[in-house]
Formats: C-alpha cells, sequence, structure tokens
C-alpha cells in the first residue's frame, strides 16, 4: 500500500512533471473508482495543472481551483506516460482505473496529447477512489484525518498515544489518529522503538513513548529521502529495498539475526523481530490469540 513517503513523493513527482501542463481528457475506464459526480470528470478538460500536493495518502492534484484527488488503496499506483494511445480505453475489469491526457508541451504547448499518466489496481478488491471537487475539505476521508505523521509535534503525539486505548499497531494506522502510516511502515515504526505490536497504546511509558516519536520521524524521513527523485516506476523498489521487518519473513533480522516472524490476520498481516521487540517470545499467529503486552 502506498504510504506517506510514497505519496509524497508522487505529489514531488508530478510538481516536477505535470504542473504547467494542461489536462487534455481524463478517460475513466474503473467505473467504481470514481466517487463524485459534480463537477464531473470531464470539467477537468482544458484546464491547466497548477499544483500536487498529499493530505495523509490522498493525493491532489490542483487542475486551475478544481481537485483531481485520488487514494491509491491497498494496490493502486501512478504510471507516468510518454505514449499514451489517442483512443479511450474500454471500461472493463481490468487494472487500469483512469488515464490522464496532459498537452505535449506544457501549458503554452500543443495541445496534442501523448504524455500523462495512468492510475491502476492490480487484484480483484478495487479499493482505489478518485474525487474530483471544488475543495478537499469536500472528501470525507480527508476532513477525518488526524494530524500528519511528519508534522505532528513530540508532546501532541504522546497526548493522542496515551488515549488511545487498543492495540499501538492499531493506533499508528488509525487515520483519524494520526495520517499517513499504513500497514508497512508501522511495522518499521515498531521495529524500530523495540516495541511488540500488541502492545496497549494507552498503557506505554514516557520512554516508550518518546522512542516511538522518534522511530515514526525517523522512520519515515528516511523513507522519504530515499524516495525523493525517484521516477513514480522505481518508487516501489526503493520502497522495499529499505524494509527491515515488513515483508520479510523468514529471513534475518538486520539488527541482531533473529528470523523475522508473522502474524496473519483475516486480510492482512504484520511482521515483527521476536528478539527486538517481544523479548524474545514469538507471538502467536492467530487472530485470536492472547496477545502479548
Amino acid at each position: 500500500m502506498p504510504e506517506l513517503p510514497e505519496v509524497e513523493a508522487l505529489a514531488a513527482f508530478l510538481r516536477e512533471n505535470a504542473v504547467g501542463h494542461v489536462l487534455v481528457r481524463a478517460d475513466l475506464a474503473g467505473v467504481q473508482a470514481i466517487k463524485t459526480f459534480d463537477p464531473p470528470l470531464s470539467a477537468l478538460g482544458g484546464l491547466e495543472i497548477t499544483g500536487a500536493a498529499r493530505h495523509g495518502k490522498f493525493l491532489d492534484l490542483d487542475v486551475s481551483g478544481l481537485h483531481l484527488i485520488v487514494h491509491l488503496a491497498r494496490a493502486g499506483w501512478l504510471h507516468w506516460r510518454t505514449g499514451l494511445p489517442s483512443a479511450p480505453p474500454k471500461p472493463g475489469k481490468g487494472p487500469l482505473a483512469l488515464r490522464v491526457h496532459l498537452d505535449a508541451g506544457g501549458a503554452d504547448g500543443p495541445a496534442s496529447g501523448g504524455v500523462g499518466f495512468d492510475l491502476t489496481e492490480q487484484g480483484t478488491r478495487k479499493g482505489l477512489a478518485i474525487y474530483v471537487v471544488r475543495s478537499p475539505s469536500e472528501v470525507p476521508g480527508i476532513v477525518r484525518l488526524g494530524p500528519d505523521a511528519l508534522h505532528v509535534d513530540r508532546e501532541q503525539f504522546v497526548a493522542l498515544l496515551s488515549s488511545r486505548s487498543g492495540q499501538v499497531k492499531g493506533a499508528l494506522t488509525d487515520q483519524t489518529l494520526i495520517a499517513g502510516i499504513g500497514n508497512a511502515y508501522s511495522d518499521e515504526i515498531l521495529h524500530a522503538a523495540r516495541l511488540s505490536p500488541f502492545k496497549m497504546a494507552d498503557k506505554l511509558d514516557d520512554d516508550e513513548l518518546v522512542r516511538l516519536f522518534d522511530a515514526m520521524r525517523t522512520t519515515l524521513a528516511d523513507a522519504l529521502d530515499r524516495q525523493q527523485g525517484q521516477k513514480a516506476a522505481t518508487m516501489k523498489g526503493e520502497k522495499r529495498s529499505g524494509l527491515q521487518v515488513h515483508a520479510r519473513t523468514g529471513l534475518p533480522c538486520p539488527v541482531c539475526g533473529d528470523t523475522v516472524r508473522e502474524v496473519s490476520f483475516a486480510d492482512t498481516s504484520l511482521q515483527y523481530c521476536p528478539t527486538c521487540q517481544t523479548g524474545g517470545k514469538p507471538l502467536a499467529d492467530r487472530r485470536m490469540s492472547k496477545l502479548l503486552r
């Protein structure tokens, strides 16, 4: 799932490559992806792209005051294209959700198309969401966002976590509490902080809260540094190359050498190092296990 570092890097990529271009047209291929109808998608045609930003894990393309906002969900991605076909794509069950055609020469150049980007989503479970709105505040998911993980200060972070009942893994990924962190980076943050994912958030002591805050800021900042300057096509690989425990089940922990373990749930999983995080005790790999605290 694209998280804060990847979405921030995509916004930077679009600021460099798409801002100043005219959006010639946007072709919807995945009808289930569009979540708004006023303004219509066609209203973007002929307008200049003037900015790109991020709200949590939402990507926001400013098109002369209208906003094309995308949540990439679990398996969505943006692919920059330099040779887009002129014919509109046929709606269907394939990975393509939206194709955006840009003029070839910027705001003052010819409106001949040919460059632009595709929004795609792999798999059969479709969660990618597209909004065309006059203001980001019209997107319900953005309105509900908590403070951004890169901008929350330590005092605010401590107050938020201390007031949250439930496991710290769930607290980190709750977008209404702190925005931008998903399954992968929460695993990485907890590993860096040497905390069990099942530790209760409101039971963390002062030292643990400080370690968690510092790990969050360092992990996200390092990931963002690795992503900056990458092309959209290489960002996923760069993310994988920097992971310490997430998606590394069965491999040695790069810190201590212990085997990275996994806990599986109905539709997701988490990874952790027993030596670094749980006092050497493996967590039971079943959903209703007695949770280690």
